[in-house]
């Protein structure tokens, strides 16, 4: 069998990833650290059945309004918007009873990059530090020909440090290197963005986020994607 062609980009809408000829492929690993994915993450371990992944706020909102939700979760601009039951804070929802419950997800980068690629890959995830291991597991277990890590970034326009060293961690174990997950984190948090998360004029941001975020590993399930009904779904999946 020969190895996946691991490539990462950075999480443009206008990056090769999105707009290759032929996308029918190629699997890819949609990726944030700090928030979205994280959340989504935490919520599914939560007893979450189901997450939809929307682009604007409204497309979380209406589907809660027509029941096809029950929770909002997620920001514009870092905070979460009126109307929404949780923001972009895996810290926020850890501790919450999800069971069986469909959330809608809402963010400026992670589901942003979501829905763009929901209908080009064949096999889609949104991979965090936090589910790196399930993440490379399941995408090696459909033998694929490429696989592309997309570094969503700030806003899915300009480069950080942490969705950048999950990309390298996450190629590093796609390609049979061991990595390592000390370095990752170390690196991390000698970084620019973790400060934010002790402002204290941003209160909707945790200095728990970070620690929760950087427990590489945390949990033993990747977050699939699939497109069902004209939406991106996000469920867990247990690997083999």
């Amino acid at each position: 069998m020969n190895p996946a062609t691991v490539r990462a980009v950075k999480g443009n809408f206008k990056c090769p990833a999105f707009s290759k000829g032929d996308e029918s492929d190629w699997h890819d690993g949609d990726h944030t650290v700090f928030s979205a994915f994280s959340t989504a993450a935490a919520a599914l371990a939560n007893g979450a059945s189901t997450i939809i992944m929307g682009r604007t706020v409204e497309e979380a909102l209406s589907p809660r309004e027509a029941g096809i939700g029950e929770i909002c979760m997620g920001e514009v601009h870092g905070r979460a918007p009126d109307g929404f039951d949780f923001g972009n804070s895996p810290f926020e929802v850890s501790t919450v009873d999800f069971q069986g419950k469909t959330i809608i997800q809402r963010t400026s980068a992670g589901t942003q990059g979501i829905v763009e690629a929901a209908t080009k890959a064949e096999r889609l995830y949104a991979a965090s530090l936090v589910t790196a291991e399930a993440t490379v597991r399941a995408l090696l277990s459909a033998s694929p020909d490429q696989i592309s890590l997309v570094a969503m970034g700030d806003n899915g326009l300009s480069r950080t440090d942490e969705d950048e060293l999950c990309a390298i961690h996450l190629r590093n174990r796609l390609e049979r290197r061991p990595g390592d997950p000390k370095a990752i984190r170390r690196l991390v948090l000698a970084g620019g963005e973790v400060g934010r998360f002790h402002d204290p004029s941003r209160p909707y941001l945790h200095p728990e986020d970070v620690d929760i975020a950087l427990d590489i590993n945390r949990s033993d399930f990747a977050v699939r994607v699939e497109f069902e009904d004209g939406r991106p779904v996000a469920r867990m999946e247990r690997p083999a």
